[in-house]
């Protein structure tokens, strides 16, 4: 079941998204939250939240860009990612909190997954200590990561912009000790999880520097890693409470 909620930022602001729970699983169940890619809130997001939804997770996806006019918002969310440091992860705590506080949700397991820029923040909350897992799809790799969560992340080999991130951040991860899967999926390019919203960006995509396209062996795969690292690291969290 999907439901459009609002949440109350720490400006006041109160920020819409979309909630995924799945009536088939009973008592509290592990969190995520969902970041989306630079094309927005559309079907294929949706699409992705319930598919999630459906192996025992509830997922918020706030919508980030509800702030303005969205090439600002992208403009700002990309800013956020490069420095590190933005009003934009102060929006995905307050997401976050609102997702702990909900009765069907299990407080002490929250893990992130992002899309393209989402995949860029799922590694920032990854350094917040307040997530017990993250899954980035070709997201951009912080230079130095002073601690994380473990991290499951997925790039496609033909995206060139992004050539050098999965060594970047699995070389982060192994300094660091942390439990992680980076792999590079070498048939695919840059948002090979999902399908494009429309025929003009399915036919120009591959085109591109970053060879956008949907890549289906790459997605299932890529899949099936996720949930199997999540049902190690998310759904058997309990007793290590995220942070406050």
């Amino acid at each position: 079941m999907q439901t459009d909620v609002t949440f109350r930022c720490d400006d006041g602001f109160d920020m819409p998204g979309v909630l995924t729970t799945d009536d088939g699983h009973e008592g509290p169940r592990p969190g995520l939250l969902m970041i989306y890619e630079a094309l927005g809130m559309n079907h294929e997001m949706a699409s992705v939240a319930r598919d999630l939804s459906s192996e025992g997770w509830t997922v918020l996806i706030p919508d980030l860009f509800s702030r303005g006019p969205k090439p600002i918002c992208i403009a700002r969310c990309i800013r956020t990612i490069m420095a590190g440091k933005g009003p934009q992860l102060a929006d995905l705590e307050a997401a976050r909190r609102y997702l702990v506080s909900l009765p069907q949700v299990d407080d002490q397991r929250v893990g992130a997954i992002g899309f393209c820029m989402g995949g860029g923040f799922a590694l920032l909350l990854a350094m917040t200590g307040k997530y017990q897992a993250s899954a980035p799809f070709y997201g951009i790799a912080p230079k130095q990561m002073p601690q994380s969560c473990p991290v499951v992340a997925s790039y496609g080999g033909r995206d060139l912009v992004l050539a050098k991130d999965p060594e970047r951040l699995r070389g982060n991860l192994v300094e660091l000790g942390v439990p992680h899967d980076v792999k590079v999926y070498p048939d695919a390019g840059h948002s090979f999880y999902s399908k494009a919203p429309g025929k003009i960006m399915e036919m120009v995509g591959p085109y591109t520097p970053m060879r956008v396209g949907h890549h289906e062996p790459s997605a299932q795969d890529a899949h099936r890693r996720v949930v199997e690292f999540f049902r190690e690291h998310l759904d058997g969290a309990a007793g290590t409470a995220p942070g406050d």
